[in-house]
């Protein structure tokens, strides 16, 4: 396999517009010297001054190239690549040439670092076991594991240059998980060194949460991420072997590298590239200027087919609004007069449902990578009318009865309440609901509560909160994750998914099925009873109006007897399979549950 750096700055004297401050720039490095920067952006290696200014390509392989790393002398830039399917190890010269594939493994091999004699890369692999620390010579030898043991995952290794200790973390926080914060549990990670020579092993940190993503200088001073200070990853030190804060961001940095002569800091921060001035002691963000080839906008069709994401069913039954590929679009409901609908263009569109005119589209959208919600009407006469305007992600939201007011999940630790009439907007649970993975919020039938499920030791629990009395119940507790819950619509039940005896983590929740509570103490019909109804005498009416009787539903009145609640669990899905995240609704007096299996 070969490839060429591509270093060209302009075609036949025709002109390149620059993106100002680029965005979602990431895995950053600098040159020995500090005075460059490569990066990886939209899946290709950049190169960028450190203190800001146009940047140049360098790779343009087919798949993603990341995680770049220039050796200590200057000469070459090894890197990730995926160009045939899995990451392999790549090399380059730094000034231009053939790129060589240094492992060829059918698994994924992300490069670290350098040795100090820049003969070798180290890289984390999971060719073996779950993930463990090796080096390839940069002529492209057989691959050497650092560690012999099956249960040693060391990684993110860098090299003392006196010494020749590794310096690593040995965790899954720190690899699978790094991008959650204020973990505090057995398996935080902790800078670590061992030295190959004598078989010394030190730990350096001793913080219970996580220390990790190290990095070191030609004069063997290294650096890593903590969350101890404010619970976001900032900028540490070890200054006579006492960890020293170096940033207070309140927004978390990623993956810093120093440069080899120790003077600049490089590191990713809100999807930016920042470098911190050792001497000076001081951060700035960095304007990166990428080459645009601004074309003329052609009129596209768009395929929505397989490609929904989220929808919702006007109250009259008439419309459906639903999301593709990120655009918003309502059709009829036969889906025979689709229309898009103009929200932000370089925006994109999650989650969306219909307000209580049958008109107005309540949305979550991001802006400026947060998600935040929005109004406008399907009809188009009124504009785009933002509803939040929060540096968190708003999402997860859902309706009431009347569709005047919405419940939703903001942030790791927020569950709010917005007014669509009145548009106030109040947190009324604080809790532990983290950014990812989340269940949805829904009211009940009659508003009075709403269930959410946050966490607990990392399980999902079920809770219940009362708007009469804003208190909030714990109805399952149980030390396993019961998640996805769903109201019948008669307001007599609470259906949910769980494995109930298995917890979920680290794993994730496996072969889980569908459950439900009744929410009162209550006996089913005897199929004896259903029998004797087969032969009970018909009453007669002479009012034929009867047979024209209003079918509106009677209002239901939701009753929870939290007594003995968890006695009363049952399982309603099969046995076999898995099923997860059930929907509940009504057909024929009859409660039918839809699942994903």
């Amino acid at each position: 396999m070969r490839g060429v750096m591509l270093m060209l700055w302009c075609v036949a004297g025709a002109p390149i517009m620059f993106s100002q401050n680029a965005y979602f720039t990431t895995d950053p490095c600098l040159t020995p010297d500090g005075k460059s920067i490569i990066f990886s952006h939209e899946d290709d290696l950049w190169m960028t001054p450190s203190d800001g200014g146009n940047a140049v390509r360098l790779t343009g392989m087919d798949g993603r190239e990341t995680n770049p790393r220039v050796s200590p002398d200057g000469q070459w830039l090894a890197f990730t690549g995926t160009q045939d399917g899995n990451a392999n190890v790549y090399v380059m010269p730094l000034k231009g040439g053939d790129i060589k594939q240094l492992t060829f493994y059918d698994l994924s091999d992300a490069v670290d670092s350098w040795s100090w004699d820049s003969k070798f890369i180290y890289f984390t692999s999971n060719r073996y076991n779950n993930f463990a620390a090796y080096k390839v010579a940069v002529n492209g030898e057989t691959p050497i594991r650092l560690f012999d043991n099956y249960f040693n995952t060391p990684h993110h290794v860098v090299e003392h240059p006196v010494t020749g200790e590794y310096y690593f973390t040995e965790s899954w926080e720190s690899t699978l998980q790094a991008q959650r914060k204020r973990y505090k549990g057995a398996h935080n990670p902790d800078i670590e060194t061992y030295n190959p020579k004598t078989g010394e092993l030190k730990i350096l940190t001793t913080y219970e949460g996580k220390d990790f993503w190290p990095t070191i200088d030609r004069n063997g001073q290294v650096y890593f991420v903590s969350d101890e200070e404010n619970g976001e990853y900032n900028l540490y030190t070890l200054a006579s072997g006492k960890k020293q804060a170096l940033t207070k961001f309140t927004t978390s940095i990623q993956r810093p590298s120093v440069s080899a002569n120790g003077e600049k800091i490089v590191f990713e921060k809100d999807y930016q590239l920042y470098v911190y001035d050792v001497k000076t002691k001081s951060s700035q963000k960095i304007d990166t200027r990428l080459p645009r080839n601004n074309t003329l906008v052609l009129t596209q069709s768009l395929n929505t087919a397989g490609n929904i994401t989220n929808f919702d069913v006007s109250s009259d039954k008439k419309k459906i609004a639903f999301i593709a590929r990120g655009v918003l679009f309502v059709a009829d409901i036969k889906g025979q007069f689709i229309r898009q609908v103009q929200t932000r263009p370089k925006e994109r569109v999650t989650e969306v449902l219909w307000g209580e005119d049958n008109n107005t589209l309540i949305y979550v959208q991001t802006v400026n990578g947060w998600q935040n919600v929005f109004t406008i009407t399907a009809d188009g006469k009124t504009a785009e009318q933002a509803l939040t305007n929060d540096q968190r992600n708003n999402r997860s939201i859902n309706v009431n009865k009347s569709r005047d007011k919405i419940i939703y999940l903001s942030g790791i630790d927020e569950l709010r309440l917005l007014d669509l009439k009145s548009k106030k907007n109040e947190t009324i649970v604080k809790d532990e609901f983290w950014a990812i993975q989340n269940a949805n919020p829904y009211f009940s039938p009659d508003d009075r509560f709403v269930v959410y499920s946050p966490y607990r030791n990392f399980e999902h629990e079920i809770f219940i909160y009362d708007f009469q009395k804003r208190a909030a119940v714990n109805i399952t507790n149980s030390g396993v994750t019961e998640t996805n819950p769903y109201w019948s619509p008669d307001g007599k039940y609470l259906y949910f998914s769980s494995n109930r005896l298995k917890p979920r983590y680290p794993y994730g929740t496996q072969h889980s099925k569908i459950y439900r509570i009744p929410l009162e103490k209550f006996d089913e019909a005897f199929k004896s009873d259903k029998y004797d109804e087969l032969f009970a005498k018909q009453e007669k009416t002479d009012d034929k109006k009867d047979d024209k009787k209003d079918d509106k539903k009677s209002s239901v009145a939701v009753t929870i007897d939290f007594n003995d609640i968890l006695d009363r669990i049952e399982q309603v899905s099969p046995d076999a399979g898995t099923q997860d995240i059930p929907v509940v609704y009504t057909k024929d007096a009859d409660a039918v549950v839809l699942y994903i299996s």
